[in-house]
């Protein structure tokens, strides 16, 4: 099928009617769930619909069934005289062939015809005894178009078969050429001499009993329109009243919400709406108040650690130059003096760390921190990470393994913030890795490029995981750990995040591990894409890898197989460090050990 066939099809299948009922039923979901005062209106009309339905149906049943009633026991009196009438006639009559009977059947009836326009009836005779003798005569009636076929044969059967006076109501031509009517068939036997049984039924005309019921309805629909009209107005304007200071309270509540902590409710009288006013502005008032208080705490504390933080700066380098000076003369020192200048070194680095983190944190609380944008290839930070990570690596009895089934991926981003994040995720997944291997997962689409760092180590359970980006928060302050810090790493590298207009993601479990995810956009000025999926899992799932490398017992890094640099971007590889070296997979050639210099970034293209 062709596009423009496909066209065609969607536009005769959907046509502008079906369009029209679709918009105006978002826009009636849209009212219902946006507006009180819609829902209200609704609402009361719906109900008084109801209602008015329920009980006009009732009034319309009881006047149809006494107008029906009265109409029918009026033409059964009438019709019972009328046959009694006939009857007499008949009885004292001695008519004995054809002739004579018509005769009298012609005078009986005739005189029955001529009330029938003030009566509405008719009258139709039918011989109920089919016979052949000189004095049978056939199907007598009153008007021309009509005949033995408009009595139903039901009525007939049951006058022929039973001994009383029957009706049923059917739908008849009172007049030549026109519409059929609701009509009232009433039946009964009368004798001719010779015992000859005839039909004798009358006809009547109830079409007035209907036109005075529709005339009944019409009014009933009027008054129903006019009530619903009435009903809307008076709730229209009850929930105006109701809902006005309400829909007031909420659209000051959100310029409150959005900062404008000046803009109050305008109070009028005494009743409750104007109490409402007037504890919502002491609300507001009690509010800016307090959050003015604590905006100047909040500067006050950053000034604070700002200043604090600069002013330690200068005796911190001259302490960490006097350490540099001892640590590197403790060969020259016995043990206990060497064993302190190696505690003060280490320390006093742990020292200048956790000084970075403050002044960086005093940095986004004052709103200061820029990033330096610039076209970086992930792989190149990452690669940077992992051989950084080289010593800790080996010395948690680790491996870190870099999966992807990409060589190349570049985005806009601040390399140093990103080189910290991912070196923080690695780090904190070697720390509480308990020595099992960690992984490092690349992925991109077609706006965003995604990094996993994740760990098969004592994980975190759920409520941990909510707290995990707090600041100065750890999983277990008791446990000893290998890294120091403050607890402010995972905070700055959200903040770093933010600054990117990337996502930051954590999944854990409790003796499963622990996967962090890094989401950024490929180009920063176009934000993430909601509607996209991101391009890794939680957890991702394992691939296998292409290519290894470890870490030789001097801590550099070593490749033992390689991936083709002048690859066009795609295919798989990996990076590993660890104890212990994996040969390459078939189709690649295999290389010794340490045949590529540390610090090589396989899987990247050429200039």
């Amino acid at each position: 099928m062709t596009v423009d066939s496909r066209e065609r099809s969607a536009t005769r299948f959907n046509p502008r009617w079906i369009r029209r009922v679709r918009l105006g039923r978002k826009v009636l979901s849209r009212r219902w769930h946006q507006s009180l005062q819609f829902r209200a209106i609704l609402v009361a009309l719906t109900l008084t619909l109801c209602a008015f339905f329920a009980t006009g149906s009732f009034m319309s049943h009881q006047i149809a069934d006494r107008l029906f009633s009265d109409r029918l026991n009026q033409v059964l009196a009438e019709a019972h005289t009328d046959i009694a009438d006939v009857q007499a006639s008949f009885d004292a009559s001695d008519a004995s062939d054809r002739t004579e009977v018509q005769a009298l059947i012609d005078s009986t009836m005739g005189a029955l015809s001529m009330d029938s326009e003030e009566t509405g009836r008719h009258w139709i005779l039918i011989p109920l005894d089919r016979g052949a003798g000189q004095s049978f005569v056939g199907v007598q009636t009153q008007s021309p178009w009509m005949t033995s076929a408009s009595v139903p044969q039901q009525l007939q059967q049951r006058v022929a078969e039973g001994d009383g006076t029957y009706w049923q109501p059917a739908s008849v031509r009172m007049a030549e050429g026109g519409a059929e009517q609701p009509v009232i068939v009433i039946g009964d036997v009368v004798q001719l001499n010779q015992n000859a049984r005839y039909g004798l039924f009358f006809v009547y005309d109830f079409a007035d009993p209907q036109i005075t019921l529709n005339s009944i309805h019409a009014v009933l629909l009027l008054s129903m329109l006019a009530l619903l009209l009435l009903v809307g107005t008076i709730v229209w304007y009850v929930t105006r009243e109701v809902v006005r200071p309400v829909s007031s309270t909420a659209r000051v509540s959100q310029q409150l919400s959005e900062g404008d902590l000046d803009v109050r409710m305008e109070v009028r009288g005494s009743n409750e709406v104007a109490r409402l006013s007037r504890s919502f502005n002491r609300m507001a008032d009690n509010l800016q108040e307090q959050i003015t208080q604590l905006e100047q705490l909040s500067t006050m504390q950053q000034t604070f650690v700002s200043d604090v933080s600069h002013e330690l700066r200068t005796p911190l380098t001259t302490v960490k130059m006097a350490a540099e000076v001892l640590y590197n003369a403790r060969e020259e020192f016995d043990p206990v003096n060497r064993r302190s200048a190696e505690l003060l070194h280490h320390q006093v680095d742990r020292f200048d760390s956790m000084l970075s983190d403050l002044l960086e944190i005093s940095r986004f609380d004052a709103g200061a921190a820029t990033l330096d944008i610039a076209s970086t290839d992930i792989f190149s930070v990452i690669y940077d990470v992992v051989e950084a990570a080289g010593p800790l690596v080996l010395k948690c009895g680790s491996t870190l393994t870099v999966r992807s089934q990409l060589t190349r991926c570049v985005a806009q981003m601040d390399q140093r913030r990103i080189d910290r994040i991912i070196r923080n995720l690695v780090s904190n997944a070697l720390e509480h890795g308990e020595g099992k291997p960690v992984e490092i997962y690349v992925a991109s689409n077609a706006n965003a490029v995604a990094v996993a760092v994740r760990d098969y180590g004592i994980g975190m359970a759920e409520e941990q995981t909510a707290k995990v980006f707090n600041r100065f928060w750890r999983a277990d302050p008791a446990r000893a750990r290998t890294v120091g810090g403050t607890g402010l790493g995972l905070s700055i590298a959200l903040e770093d995040t933010r600054l990117h207009r990337g996502q930051l993601d954590v999944w854990a479990r409790p003796g499963e591990g622990a996967c962090f995810r890094l989401t950024l956009p490929l180009v920063r000025t176009q934000p993430l894409d909601p509607e996209l999926p991101n391009p890794l899992p939680m957890p991702p799932a394992p691939v296998l890898a292409d290519s290894t490398a470890h870490v030789t017992d001097t801590g550099s890094l070593a490749l033992t197989a390689q991936v083709d640099p002048y690859a066009t971007g795609t295919g798989s590889h990996a990076l590993q460090l660890g104890e212990s070296a994996v040969t390459a997979t078939p189709g690649a050639s295999e290389t010794p050990a340490g045949s590529t210099a540390a610090g090589d970034q396989p899987g990247t293209e050429g200039p």
